[in-house]
C-alpha cells in the first residue's frame, strides 16, 4: 500500500512508541487519526507534529474498551475523511498483577484493554475496510507475548492474545485485508528505569542499545507497504530474545 494520501488510525496515538508509529505513518504522507483515552495534551501535541508534516490529523477520545465508544471513533474517523486504510492497534496498559490475587481488577483491566480493545477496533474497521476494497491492520505487541514476564499475567497473556488476534485476521478477512503484528522491544525509556537499570537492558541486546519509537515505527510503515505480507509477526527488539545466549549456551 502506497501510504501517501491514505488514512491511518492509531489507538493510542498520541504518545510514546504510538506517537513514533503516528509520525512515522504521517511522514510517508498519510493523514492520522490519533485517538485517545485521557492523555488529550499528548495527542493534540502529536496531531501538532502531523500537520507540520503536512498532512491532515484529527484527535478523537475514545476508549477502546467500550464498543460504542469504539463505533463512534470510527465514524468519527470516516466522517472527516471518508474512509480509514489502515488501522494501528496500539492502546495499551502496563500494570502489575502477581499471581495468585485476590482482587481482579487489573486482571480484567488488562484483558479488556489488550483482547476486547484490538477486537472492537479491529471488529468496527472491517466492514469499512471490506467495503472499499482494501485495508491493513496492524497489531502492536511486546516480548511478554512470547515469554512469560514475572508479575505481570494480564498484559503478558494479552499481548499474547493480539498475536493471535492477527493471524485470525489474516485468515478471515483475505485477500481484501491483511494482517501484520510488531514486537517492540525495549523502545522508550520506562519511568520507574534507574540509570543502572536502563544500561543493563541496553546490554541485554545483540545491539547494545535501546531502540526508537521511530525504529518501532519504520517496521510498522514497512508491514502497511509490504502487499505480500499478510499474517506475520515482526520483532524489533535488537536481538534481545538471544542477548543472555552472548556468552554461554543453554
Amino acid at each position: 500500500m502506497e501510504l501517501a494520501g491514505k488514512t491511518v488510525l492509531v489507538t493510542g496515538g498520541g504518545k510514546r512508541v504510538g506517537r513514533g508509529i503516528t509520525l512515522a505513518l504521517a511522514r510517508a504522507g498519510a493523514n492520522v487519526v490519533i485517538s485517545y483515552n485521557s492523555s488529550h495534551d499528548e495527542a493534540e501535541a502529536t496531531a501538532g507534529e502531523a500537520l507540520a508534516l503536512g498532512v491532515e490529523a484529527l484527535v478523537v477520545q475514545a476508549d477502546v474498551t467500550d464498543y460504542d465508544q469504539v463505533g463512534a471513533m470510527v465514524v468519527a474517523a470516516t466522517d472527516r475523511f471518508g474512509t480509514i486504510d489502515v488501522l494501528v492497534n496500539n492502546a495499551s496498559i502496563f500494570v502489575a498483577d502477581p499471581l495468585p490475587t485476590k482482587d481482579l481488577k487489573i486482571w480484567h483491566r488488562s484483558i479488556d484493554t489488550l483482547v476486547h480493545g484490538p477486537f472492537y477496533c479491529a471488529n468496527q474497521v472491517a466492514p469499512v475496510m471490506l467495503a472499499q476494497g482494501g485495508g491493513v491492520i496492524i497489531g502492536i505487541g511486546d516480548l511478554s507475548a512470547l515469554e512469560p514476564w514475572p508479575g505481570f499475567a494480564g498484559h503478558a497473556v494479552g499481548k499474547a492474545a493480539i498475536l493471535a488476534l492477527t493471524r485470525q485476521l489474516a485468515l478471515e478477512l483475505a485477500p481484501t485485508i491483511r494482517a501484520n503484528a510488531v514486537i517492540p522491544g525495549p523502545a522508550l525509556r520506562p519511568h520507574s528505569y534507574d540509570d543502572d537499570k536502563y544500561a543493563r537492558t541496553a546490554r541485554k541486546t545483540l545491539l547494545g542499545r535501546w531502540g526508537t519509537p521511530e525504529e518501532v515505527g519504520h517496521a510498522v510503515r514497512f508491514l502497511c507497504e509490504a502487499d505480500y505480507i499478510t499474517g506475520e509477526i515482526v520483532t524489533v527488539d535488537g536481538g534481545q530474545r538471544f542477548g543472555h545466549l552472548q556468552n554461554e549456551h543453554g
